[in-house]
């Protein structure tokens, strides 16, 4: 049976799913759900994820939502290998950074940079909250730069999880008109992401088209 993803394909965290099943090289059909496309609040929906929330994997009778364990039951269940480490100490610091990225870095990139400056007018936008939660992007980058010196990812020469879960932040935060900080190592890892065809289809997408009327 073939897998099912549900969510809009301009969601961050529908991206990342998308991304690690291309790289996995898995068939799939995405279903359109949330934002304008609405649909979250059926009694269905709220079988695969009480929460309402995007994304929603299915994979025959099973589910699984939140985009973190829906990554990690790909690479268990169909890496062989890829995208999660044999080693136990490798896997381990895959799982550290990925949880870095989450408790860190999401939150004041999409939640305090991102979103004012597509879902907020610059009239009523609080530029000064913005740069501040830039800044702190740019201090916990400055902490993950040095680990990505002398490999081509973040945890040895193989794409891993943890590739998946910061690699999609990436795109926003090198397009976005912020601050940044020089992160020779994390530019270098974002143009290697960028040659990937995966990353390309999925992640790099013009998200100035998300912008509401006056932002």
């Amino acid at each position: 049976m073939m897998l099912k993803v549900w969510g809009r394909d301009t969601s961050i965290n529908v991206q990342k799913v998308l991304w690690a099943l291309d790289e996995l090289s898995l068939p799939y059909e995405r279903i359109d759900a949330g934002g304008a496309f609405g649909g979250l609040d059926t009694p269905e929906y709220a079988t695969l994820n009480p929460n309402r929330k995007i994304p929603v994997l299915e994979d025959g009778d099973y589910s699984v939502w939140e985009s973190g364990a829906i990554i990690q039951y790909l690479a268990d269940a169909y890496g062989a290998g890829r995208l999660w480490p044999e080693n136990v100490k490798q896997r381990a610091l895959v799982s550290q950074w990925a949880r870095w990225c989450h408790i860190n870095v999401y939150s004041d990139l999409i939640v305090g940079a991102f979103q004012p400056l597509i879902r907020v007018t610059a009239a009523e936008r609080d530029d000064a909250a913005v740069a501040a939660a830039a800044g702190r992007v740019g201090k916990s980058f400055e902490i993950l730069d040095p680990a990505l010196h002398g490999h081509d990812f973040l945890v040895g020469n193989q794409l891993s999880v943890a590739d998946i879960e910061i690699g999609t932040l990436l795109h926003r935060y090198f397009t976005m008109p912020i601050g940044r900080p020089d992160l020779p190592n994390v530019a270098a890892w974002y143009e290697r992401l960028s040659t990937r065809p995966a990353y390309r289809k999925h992640v790099m997408q013009d998200w100035t088209l998300m912008k509401i009327p006056g932002a």
